[in-house]
């Protein structure tokens, strides 16, 4: 599939009135967890190309091409809307939650099997492990204040254990940059998996943010305090992987083709006809989206599409499923740290280390660190956490259930 061959539909067609915006919500007992996982995503997506968009405008001089972005922004924020509201009012912040944290592991796990470059995929198995235990911390939260198990949220298709331990995550921000890939020479997957994976974090950064402050309970306004604060460092990493050396109307061109690449993967792989049908509409309007945005890269720059996509087909399409041996390998480095541009053993790292002083900073009372806290009130509630597992976690320090380890990946 080339976007770039497809004939555009008007921009003005893509202008929906109120009833064509408004879904039917999805049914939270019957639909598939990777239904729940793609409108997660293709949500932060569309916030991604309006947020872009509006930071291109205030930088942009040129009030023609500001009355573009205008009209294209508004039709994603019109998508956007959709997207939002296929949530069913009945989902609580927390089972949403659970849904946030799977799209975390499984995309993450997925992209990281197929990418290529050495940097992206160190960065995307690194991260892994830290959504990993936010679902597991979540999913312990739910079950000791609802008596709800995650389990059946995600389908079994995704392992509830410990990863590296949330605790651990909290690192100096000097450690979350990394080195930028180089659009020019980039394989185009990498592209994509740098700009989606941005997205995704976001999404879930500005979720926790919102959210954490309407939470019922104070142990999990906690909860969501401290994860949030590490989905803002996975932003940082994550969108430090992005090429700093590309124009403003090259990174839309981009932004386009990426949600033409994600709305054409989804519509292959959706089960829901209803969701599968808003899949197939808001990529033919994408198309049209990319149409402008390499008409305006033409207009302004005197560039064509073609040198910042040079073949213009889609690379592997993105596929969301289970991926529980993939975790399971990964969690063998689940004792590396953050070290500026690279990672290490956290046992190689000196005292006087960014990561130790933060660390000294953040959680010199353990007891008091939100994400154990979950823990060990469900142990001593019930005897022993709760997790979902299909054999015992393969890292020894973390098989007790009795007890929430706070020392892997921090000492």
């Amino acid at each position: 599939m080339n976007p770039f061959e497809l004939k555009p539909r008007s921009l003005e067609s893509c202008i929906r009135d109120w009833s064509g915006m408004y879904p039917k919500p999805y049914d939270k007992r019957q639909t598939d967890p990777y239904t729940k996982t793609r409108i997660i995503l293709m949500n932060g997506t569309e916030f991604e190309a309006v947020y872009f968009s509006h930071n291109f405008s205030r930088k942009c001089p040129n009030n023609d091409l500001r009355r573009e972005l205008a009209l294209l922004r508004r039709i994603e924020q019109q998508q956007q809307k959709t997207i939002s509201m296929l949530k069913p009012a009945d989902e609580t912040i927390l089972e949403q939650t659970i849904g946030y944290e799977q799209l975390a592991v499984d995309l993450t796990a997925r992209m990281a099997q197929c990418e290529k470059d050495k940097n992206v995929r160190a960065a995307l198995d690194f991260a892994l492990l830290e959504d990993f235990d936010h679902l597991y911390r979540y999913a312990d939260l739910m079950d000791m204040e609802t008596g709800e198990k995650a389990e059946n949220l995600v389908g079994r298709y995704t392992e509830i254990m410990p990863g590296r331990p949330t605790i651990a995550h909290h690192r100096h921000p000097y450690d979350e940059i990394k080195p930028y890939i180089h659009d020019a020479t980039a394989d185009p997957l990498t592209k994509l998996h740098a700009s989606i994976i941005t997205a995704a974090e976001q999404q879930t950064m500005n979720y926790y943010m919102n959210v954490g402050c309407f939470y019922p309970t104070e142990m999990g306004r906690k909860l969501y305090m401290e994860i949030g604060l590490v989905e803002e460092q996975h932003v940082s990493q994550y969108g430090s992987l992005i090429d700093t050396t590309t124009t403003l109307l090259e990174c839309l061109v981009m932004h386009e083709y990426t949600e033409c690449y994600l709305y054409y993967s989804c519509y292959q792989d959706e089960t829901d006809p209803a969701v599968k049908a808003i899949w197939e509409q808001f990529f033919e309007m994408e198309v049209a989206h990319l149409h402008k945005a390499a008409e305006l890269l033409a207009k302004y720059e005197n560039k064509e599409a073609c040198q910042l996509i040079p073949q213009g087909e889609f690379p592997e399409l993105l596929n969301l499923g289970s991926n529980i041996d993939y975790v399971r390998h990964v969690l063998s480095t689940v004792n590396m740290t953050a070290d500026k541009e690279g990672y290490c053993p956290v046992d190689k790292l000196p005292s006087d280390s960014d990561f130790m002083r933060y660390q000294q900073w953040v959680n010199e009372n353990v007891d008091g660190v939100p994400s154990h806290q979950v823990i060990e009130q469900y142990i001593a509630l019930k005897g022993e956490d709760y997790r979902f597992e299909t054999a015992p976690n393969p890292i020894d320090a973390l098989q007790d259930r009795t007890q929430d380890n706070t020392t892997v990946g921090r000492k």
